[in-house]
């Protein structure tokens, strides 16, 4: 693992992953920096407030670090494609140079699966998957453009890991929407496509094999993609009402067949663009094609070369989020 005496920064330190890699990394006696863009309790880290796109921050951040965990960007399936692009692009450039310059030994990037997704079914493939030709929002979009700036990137090893769907306690954006949505939610299409889903404590978990390995042996994963996951496909309708099972949610009833939400997400979006209305339509392009094909991975690379293996079952995860609401509730 980490050695003790890495001085470590995480970007998106508030968010759910990078929220929960602070905490584990604190935990094992790591010293820890966070880039927040608004002011957080972030338990023994040192907190750096600052923005992506303020190099002034990023010197500051990045000044006698060993390790970068940068998960920060501009997620979601709708919004300004020049703030994607300014985030996701130029912020993940402008760290990678920040990290460069102040002697930074190694740099993790969480990114996305969506990277190679066009919509057309993945049953098992792996990282020989090329990125996608098209690509159904400016998220994945720019995801990819930055995945490539950072795996191409020259004078700093680097690696990209792969998460899907994370889920667990302190989620704070996949089961809440599905809650919020409540009995509107139906089932897209008339099956029950397999997904990938990886739980909090297993994506930590590859995150701290992936900088260790850089640090210690960058030879090998120096330059490559990762996919990480829970290690065992599911349904994505089954899985998500056993997400709000556990959140003691009404679970989804109903279909809609999927010509009929492409139809409703491609009016949602023109509608939304006419009238320059910044908020997410009810279903986007990029939802529904999720919802309708199958997505999920070969993650032998991760468990040959990083050592990776989940630690945490379904099952497990799901009692523990069960734990988390029914505390929560008294």
């Amino acid at each position: 693992m980490i050695p003790q005496g890495t001085q470590v920064l995480v970007t998106g330190a508030a968010g759910f992953l990078g929220s929960a890699l602070v905490e584990a990394l604190c935990a094992r006696g790591i010293s820890v920096r966070a880039l927040v863009r608004r002011p957080a309790a972030l338990g023994a880290a040192e907190i750096v407030q600052g923005d992506l796109r303020d190099p002034e921050a990023l010197a500051r951040a990045c000044e006698g670090i060993d390790l970068v965990f940068h998960t920060a960007a501009k997620a979601g399936g709708w919004g300004d494609p020049a703030e994607y692009e300014a985030v996701n692009v130029g912020g993940t450039e402008a760290l990678l140079r920040a990290a460069h310059a102040a002697g930074v030994r190694a740099f993790v990037y969480t990114s996305s699966p969506s990277v190679v997704f066009d919509g057309r079914p993945i049953e098992g493939e792996d990282e020989r998957l090329p990125y996608a030709r098209r690509f159904l929002a400016d998220y994945p979009r720019t995801k990819a453009l930055a995945e490539k700036r950072v795996l191409d990137f020259e004078g700093l090893p680097t690696l990209a890991l792969r998460p899907h769907l994370i889920w667990g306690p302190g989620d704070r954006h996949l089961l809440p929407r599905l809650v919020a949505r409540g009995k509107r939610l139906k089932r897209v299409g008339p099956g029950d496509p397999l997904t990938d889903t990886i739980y909090i404590d297993n994506c930590v978990h590859a995150h701290l094999l992936a900088g260790a390995r850089l640090l210690d042996a960058p030879e090998g994963v120096a330059g490559r993609p990762f996919f990480v996951s829970d290690d065992r496909p599911v349904g994505l309708w089954t899985m998500a009402n056993r997400l709000l099972e556990a959140a003691g949610a009404p679970t989804i009833r109903g279909r809609i067949p999927g010509n009929v939400a492409r139809l409703a997400a491609t009016l949602f979006e023109a509608w939304h663009r006419l009238t320059r209305n910044p908020r997410e339509p009810l279903v986007t392009r990029f939802a529904v094609e999720q919802f309708l094909a199958p997505q999920w991975y070969d993650i032998s690379a991760a468990k040959r070369d990083l050592g990776y293996a989940p630690i945490v079952t379904i099952e497990e995860g799901l009692e523990a989020l069960r734990r988390s609401f029914a505390s929560a509730r008294t």
